[in-house]
């Protein structure tokens, strides 16, 4: 059974595509980055997807959303559009100059170089 818990109140929520590519595996590092350094809180974009009314309303009673793409498919935008939800910042890794292959032996300094740029929008996010 589907649990429909709302997790409101966070400052900060970060959903990243997670897909399978090096820039989505990207997206799911800056995110997990993010969290531990208690920049935000990573949050589940397939709840959110999966319509489960808590998540939906975690993500809108949010101060702070930072959504991350791999890639200009935009599996995760269009998932929170289909939400209603579009009161968030965007980032697009390939966007960084990042291209996109099947290699999971991701690069440190194209982790590095889109974490800044998330680290960036969140500075700017609903200021």
């Amino acid at each position: 059974m589907a649990q429909d818990n709302c997790c409101c109140g966070s400052t900060n929520l970060i959903l990243a595509c997670s897909g399978a590519s090096n820039v989505g595996q990207i997206t799911n590092e800056v995110a997990k980055k993010l969290d531990i350094d208690k920049q935000g809180r990573f949050f589940c974009l397939a709840g959110v997807g999966g319509h489960i009314s808590g998540m939906v309303a975690s993500v809108d009673g949010s101060d702070k959303v930072l959504v991350i793409d791999g890639c200009p498919v935009a599996c995760a935008k269009q998932t929170m559009d289909e939400a209603g939800l579009n009161d968030y910042e965007y980032v697009v890794v390939t966007d960084l100059g990042i291209e996109k292959n099947h290699d999971f032996e991701l690069d440190s300094a194209d982790v590095d170089n889109a974490l800044e740029a998330c680290r960036r929008k969140l500075d700017r996010v609903k200021a």
